[in-house]
């Protein structure tokens, strides 16, 4: 009985260890999910409405813009306001994660630190604001300016990789080979 205790603390023990460690390791990338029974052919204008914009206002701009060319490059013309087929907002997260196999400085105790920023692009139903289409980005983030804008650009671009119409554009154009 004693032997069966020991081997259950252990098993116990060891699923807190793994939970803790996978807890503790951020999960960076692209993801997006669309609406079942949304016929994303359909969808042909949007306007934009407020989320949770980045406080800098010219990369807020920039965001603005490269999700305007993604959109467009899906087929959907912007609007100023309604009435549209769908509503866009983002909203933006910044953080700082710390690189914990990193060596900490003799100086200052602590370990490297890195920002990590998270944007979530909606696609809502207007009436009802239901989403039909949610891209996320979590991603450590460049310092420079120049390569952040370009690392934008890249992501938000990914995001829209993803999106209903072009994963089956994508589909039947290999499915033609």
């Amino acid at each position: 009985m004693t032997v069966t205790r020991a081997h259950l603390g252990l098993v116990v023990m060891l699923a807190g260890s793994v939970t803790a460690a996978a807890a503790t390791m951020p999960k960076y990338g692209v993801t997006a999910k669309a609406a079942k029974h949304t016929d994303f052919t359909r969808l042909k204008t949007y306007a934009w409405t407020s989320g949770w914009a980045i406080f800098d206002k010219p990369t807020d701009r920039f965001v603005v813009a490269a999700i305007d060319r993604e959109l467009a490059g899906l087929g959907l013309t912007r609007r100023d306001a309604e009435p549209c087929d769908v509503i866009v907002q983002y909203a933006s997260l910044l953080r700082t994660d710390v690189d914990l196999k990193s060596k900490m400085s003799p100086v200052t105790k602590l370990r490297r630190e890195y920002p990590v920023g998270t944007i979530v692009v909606l696609l809502l139903e207007p009436t009802s604001r239901r989403e039909l289409f949610r891209g996320r980005i979590d991603v450590p983030l460049e310092t420079k300016p120049e390569k952040l804008e370009q690392q934008l650009n890249r992501v938000i671009a990914q995001v829209f990789v993803k999106y209903p119409t072009r994963r089956s554009a994508r589909r039947q154009s290999t499915a033609g080979r």
